[in-house]
């Protein structure tokens, strides 16, 4: 097997999920586990300025190269989705024949053609699934392996002309905290990339907007048979929020650039109700509204009463980097010039979430987000093949290559 597929079925096997209830950095020591892994190999490779930062729990490395050509920069996260990812054991299948794959006995968990016609598209290809237990974590192992199989590349063909390549492996993308500590000016390159999408073709450089409330509900509970004109039903309350709000504005039915409004908790009792959302929207503009609004639902609610029964707390999370990424248009030339020169067809489409690359974006460094080769990310069905992280690795190699033209 290849040292690239070797990398990538190590790394999956380290149980790296974050916690989004732990407040270490990284929150899980597993991510600590393959940081240091990374570490040794980026060493082996020699590549300099090699340090692991126990305060923002990134692994920063440089391949050097033509101080005088661009330095791009290559980023993935250690850590793995809130799905099981304890004894992850990943399934090799060599020359895929196009049919269901069994993955566990007992229970009978099998990866249908028929629920992922996607398996359709890589007859022939060594196929590499989960045994229907956890997830795999390609997003974003096959990142990080793909990332080094490049370095190796480069290590190999020192007459290769090119400019610094930089490298960064960081922790939590998936509970959305890692890049928050991103340190953007240990990381001197012109563009850096993500590489952490999905199938083959796959470029984002606009994500969502986004936000999230909690709104807390007081209620007052007596007796039923008592309760005229003395109840105040919290959950009634927070149904009421809820009904207020656009119906149709709704992840399940929104696409493409259309906004949302996602109400991610409803808790309580009589006497008190939480509530959580989270509100995205790609528009800046109607992302402010879609906040106003809900803050007007709140306020119109606690207007009926003598005293407020309504408290919220908002945050943004997150915003657009397009706004960023507009400013740089080579970022975005680079990446599509140099996959049409290897063979793929880009699918660029506005990334309905957010990447690290978000929040890298709005600390001034332009961070597009590519693929990795992946599907059906965050559970049991994930799968890669072999084929997909060559071709991702092959990218990664021609973007450094074709760098030279961009200044």
């Amino acid at each position: 097997m290849s040292e690239l597929l070797n990398d990538f079925l190590a790394f999956v096997r380290i149980n790296t999920r974050s916690d989004v209830t732990s407040e270490q950095i990284p929150t899980t020591s597993g991510q600590i586990e393959l940081a240091k892994i990374l570490e040794k190999k980026l060493q082996e490779l020699g590549l300099e300025e090699v340090s692991y930062d126990t305060a923002n729990g990134y692994l920063l490395g440089k391949l050097p190269g033509d101080p005088e050509q661009i330095a791009l920069g290559f980023i993935a996260h250690l850590d793995t989705a809130d799905f099981n990812a304890e004894n992850t054991q990943p399934q090799v299948f060599e020359n895929y024949d196009g049919n269901d794959i069994a993955l566990h006995k007992e229970p009978d968990i099998v990866l249908k053609v028929k629920e992922f016609p996607n398996l359709q598209d890589y007859i022939g290809q060594t196929l590499i699934t989960t045994n229907g237990l956890t997830l795999l974590g390609a997003d974003d192992k096959a990142g990080i392996a793909e990332i080094l199989a490049m370095l190796r590349y480069f290590k190999a063909h020192p007459d290769r002309n090119r400019g610094d390549i930089w490298v960064a492996f960081g922790p939590d993308e998936e509970i959305g905290r890692g890049a928050d500590r991103f340190p953007v000016e240990k990381f001197p390159v012109r563009y850096a990339y993500t590489v952490d999408s999905g199938r083959v073709g796959n470029f984002e450089y606009e994500t969502f907007n986004a936000a999230t409330i909690t709104i807390e509900i007081e209620g007052t509970s007596v007796h039923p048979g008592t309760a005229y004109g003395q109840m105040v039903n919290a959950l009634k309350l927070g149904e009421e929020i809820d009904a207020a709000l656009p119906k149709d504005e709704v992840p399940e039915k929104t696409r493409g650039y259309e906004g949302f409004y996602l109400l991610n908790k409803f808790t309580g009792s009589i006497d008190h109700a939480t509530l959580n959302y989270i509100i995205r929207d790609h528009d800046e503009e109607k992302f402010e509204t879609r906040k106003q609004t809900i803050v007007e639902i709140i306020d119109e609610i606690n207007g009926r009463f003598a005293n407020p029964r309504l408290y919220y707390e908002m945050a943004d999370q997150y915003y657009n980097m397009r706004q960023i990424i507009d400013q740089y248009p080579n970022s975005v030339k680079l990446a599509k010039d140099a996959m049409e020169k290897i063979g793929i067809t880009l699918n660029v489409q506005p990334f309905r979430g957010g990447t690290d690359g978000s929040k890298i974006s709005l600390k001034g460094l332009p961070t597009p987000n590519i693929f990795t080769g992946g599907e059906n990310f965050h559970g049991q069905y994930e799968f890669i093949t072999l084929e997909a992280m060559e071709k991702t690795t092959e990218a990664l190699i021609e973007m450094v290559q074709l760098a030279v033209k961009y200044d």
